[in-house]
């Protein structure tokens, strides 16, 4: 490099770091760093809250009747320690990337999660998807036509995708449609008997288009539909009704108006001056309702037999099995973390006074 770009590469660098948008982008990073420290504090404080012996959830009445073996079992796994010790011992397992193993599979926590967090992800992605589809097209429809019959409409089944609690409707759509109508298929990810596609993203649909596996492709989509509907019901509802709260609000402005005013045509006045506002609020809701599903999956993945996350943490929760349950709420600490991250840079590419700010 020479000596004359030097200094203009640091002003480039320099004029980065000024922006508005740069920092707080930096400031948001460093306060995430510090709450997923705080976020493991949290989740070992309250895992060893929980009222339980570990220990005898996890040996039987007859090693429990054996003191050698109990404190051989709290030895193993760290127990016998007190809790700031063990604290440090998790932490420092963590900045190794170990989150420990699990007492019930006795495999690493790390190894388990791989496993299960790209089933949910794939679930919860696809449920989303879905969602911000439907629930935004149904909400700018409902704003557009207000009390209008297909207002009327879509509010009513807002309102019952709202009300209507998931687990019931799970049970229902797995009775209905598989076991009356047989038109989804069962249980799992994948039809038994097939093998899975080889493994890239954990994600069973994008592996299989990666590989060229179309027949486990169609599979993995037919099993992925019935969930994933059943679990952006309420979601659908909850974009609706915001959707349709945040774009009337907009049309009220005077911008808008003027728009209309000078003869602009109505797609134009809706995609460039009332979705881009309206959607700043609505994102927040979706940043939210992504978070929510990846951490309330649990029953909608019992009932289908989905191994995500939801599975893995209830049987640890059940079996008391301390390092798992750490790991799952560790997992979902950052998720939420990431996606308000996200969710703060999606503000500065909508609305440009974000970036102003």
């Amino acid at each position: 490099m020479s000596p004359a770009s030097a200094p203009s590469s640091r002003r480039t660098g320099n004029r980065a770091l000024r922006s508005p948008l740069a920092r707080f982008l930096v400031r948001r990073i460093v306060t995430a760093v510090l709450l997923a420290v705080g976020i493991t504090l949290v989740t070992f404080v309250l895992t060893n809250l929980v009222p339980g012996d570990p220990v005898s959830a996890n040996l039987g009445q007859r090693a429990l009747g054996d003191p050698a073996i109990v404190a051989q079992w709290r030895a193993d796994h760290g127990l016998d320690r007190p809790l700031p010790q063990q604290y440090l011992m998790h932490l420092e397992g963590l900045l190794h990337g170990d989150l420990g193993t699990s007492q019930q599979s006795h495999r690493p926590v790390l190894d388990d999660l791989a496993e299960s967090v790209p089933a949910t992800l794939e679930l919860a992605g696809a449920a989303i998807l879905v969602s911000l589809v439907l629930g935004v097209g149904f909400g700018v429809v409902a704003a557009l036509r207000r009390d209008r019959l297909s207002d009327h409409v879509l509010r009513v089944l807002s309102l019952v995708g709202i009300s209507v609690p998931t687990f019931w409707l799970a049970l229902v759509a797995f009775y209905v449609f598989f076991f009356r109508l047989q038109v989804t298929p069962g249980s799992g990810r994948i039809d038994p008997g097939m093998t899975p596609p080889p493994q890239v993203t954990g994600l069973y649909t994008v592996d299989a288009l990666l590989s060229g596996r179309w027949d486990a492709f169609s599979s993995a989509v037919g099993h992925l539909a019935a969930p994933a509907l059943v679990l952006a019901l309420y979601t659908i509802g909850l974009l609706t009704r915001f959707t349709r709260s945040a774009v009337l609000e907009v049309l009220g402005q005077d911008y808008v108006r003027a728009a209309r005013a000078k003869g602009l045509p109505g797609r134009v006045v809706l995609f460039r001056y009332v979705l881009r506002p309206a959607l700043v609020p609505v994102i927040t809701v979706a940043g939210l309702a992504f978070g929510s599903l990846l951490s309330g999956t649990v029953l909608v993945e019992a009932v289908f037999a989905w191994p995500g996350v939801g599975q893995y943490a209830y049987k640890s929760a059940t079996t008391l099995d301390l390092p798992a349950v750490m790991g799952v709420g560790l997992v979902v600490g950052v998720v939420y973390l990431v996606i308000n991250l996200v969710v703060d840079v999606l503000y500065g590419v909508i609305d440009p006074r974000v970036r102003v700010s």
